[in-house]
């Protein structure tokens, strides 16, 4: 788990450069802060502190009646090592857990369009898109088990990561 953790923050830090991030419910990874969530979201079920390689990082998690509307979780992961620096304020990643029925595959294409690409075969179901998007379907790959926002990623760093 670390390890993938260590390459996020890579990646994320590679492709925070001002191109239009998938978003959902007003939170923008690489752009909105603690402040603007909590406007917007209000208080966090819980919160956690964990030391990513040398820096703090912050995650909140809304569950229950504090989670949006349809999902049982949001998980929004805090601290953007941005080309200015480390940012501990601003949402590097978050995930959208939606109740069975919510978002299924259509639902998904209809709202960001065709993926960028797919998981191969012999891997769990999933679409990525370029804008930053990451979807996991379940096994028949109709029904969205979560979704991964991220800032935009490059296409070259697109290989199936580990949920």
């Amino acid at each position: 788990m670390a390890a993938s953790v260590h390459v996020w923050l890579g990646l994320i830090a590679i492709a925070v450069d001002g191109s239009i991030a998938a978003d959902w419910g007003g939170v923008v990874p690489g752009q909105s802060t603690m402040v603007s969530v909590r406007a917007r979201h209000g208080a966090p079920t819980r919160a956690t502190t964990q030391k990513i390689e040398k820096y703090d990082a912050v995650q909140w998690v809304y569950e229950g009646e504090q989670a949006p509307t349809g999902m049982f979780r949001m998980t929004i992961d805090f601290g953007l090592l941005a080309p200015t620096g480390f940012r501990p304020d601003f949402v590097r990643s978050f995930k959208l857990e939606p109740h069975p029925g919510i978002f299924n595959r259509a639902a998904v294409v209809d709202g960001w369009g065709r993926p960028s690409g797919a998981a191969p075969a012999g891997q769990p179901p999933a679409f990525f898109y370029e804008s930053g998007l990451l979807v996991y379907f379940d096994n028949d790959g109709w029904a969205v088990q979560s979704m991964v926002f991220t800032p935009p990623q490059p296409a070259e760093s697109q290989a199936a990561p580990q949920r």
